[in-house]
């Protein structure tokens, strides 16, 4: 049997994507100190893996593909393909950012004022090409976690570090001055995995429910019920994806009407369509938009 070998993120995004491969169709389970969790599917085989490793054992071929970030993947400068932008996160639904800070009462403003100083960072390699093609020679260190920490104890002149809010960083009451890269989660593969007819395939339909699961997320479905007479109005004011579906009941002068919907419109529609005459209304959530 065919069998496509895939990692998932350790650390912060590993409940996110979990929970995103539930909606796409795939139910991984976690057992105590398991790097090789359970997957419905005898076709899949998951391992749990450090995002920063990720693309490197892709390239590797010790996985055929996997979830990771962009940065990690630039940062270990991997030959590998990337199948499909998945922008989802922690925290928000929003690409992450990597950014330069420095203390609050540091006279740094600008990236020319950090010529000398000292950086530490985990993403070392994207800091140096990011400084050395503008020409501003920096000493970069590596840091192993806590890296606000450096910045504030001295250790370090400024930070380059991931965020979503800004609100840790602020919160060291360290202050942001440039915004290096933004980041996102994208499934990658190897391209000798791509090569492969039925791996490319697997992979491709999964990059296709993944992106449906996510392009659902804060849609909805709703349907209600709506006289001949009142039809038009209704359709009117009913916004849709592309058109609302439409059917007429069973022997009666009234029609069914289902439509696709952003989840925030339905506070403001549901009480027109109520004032209109629709009957029956009925929200859904959806788990995928394809």
């Amino acid at each position: 049997m065919n069998v496509l070998k895939i990692g998932i993120p350790k650390g912060s995004l590993e409940k996110a994507t979990i929970e995103l491969f539930d909606k796409s169709g795939w139910q991984i389970k976690l057992t105590s100190r398991n790097y090789f969790p359970e997957v419905d599917d005898p076709e899949l085989s998951c391992s749990i893996c450090r995002p920063q490793e990720m693309s490197s054992y892709i390239e590797s071929g010790m996985l055929d593909a996997g979830i990771t970030g962009k940065d990690w993947t630039l940062e270990n400068g991997s030959d590998i393909e990337v199948v499909a932008d998945l922008v989802y996160s922690k925290v928000s639904k929003k690409p992450t950012r990597w950014v330069i800070a420095v203390p609050g009462d540091s006279p740094i403003t600008k990236l020319e004022d950090l010529d000398g100083k000292k950086i530490s960072t985990e993403l070392v390699n994207v800091t140096r090409r990011f400084f050395d093609e503008r020409n501003i020679s920096v000493d970069i260190a590596f840091s192993w976690g806590a890296t606000e920490a450096k910045a504030v104890s001295g250790l370090a002149d400024a930070i380059v570090e991931v965020t979503e809010t800004e609100s840790t960083i602020r919160a060291h009451g360290l202050r942001v001055i440039h915004e290096l890269m933004e980041s996102n989660t994208q499934l990658i593969a190897s391209k000798k995995a791509m090569a492969d007819p039925w791996k490319r395939e697997k992979i491709e339909n999964m990059a296709m429910l993944l992106k449906g699961a996510l392009k659902a997320d804060r849609i909805v479905g709703l349907k209600m019920n709506i006289s001949h007479a009142k039809l038009d109005e209704l359709i009117e004011i009913l916004p849709s994806m592309t058109a609302p579906t439409i059917a007429q009941l069973y022997k009666q002068d009234w029609f069914s009407v289902e439509t696709v919907i952003s989840e925030h419109q339905v506070r403001d529609l549901v009480p027109k369509l109520k004032k209109i005459g629709a009957e029956g209304i009925v929200e859904y959530t959806l788990n995928k938009v394809i």
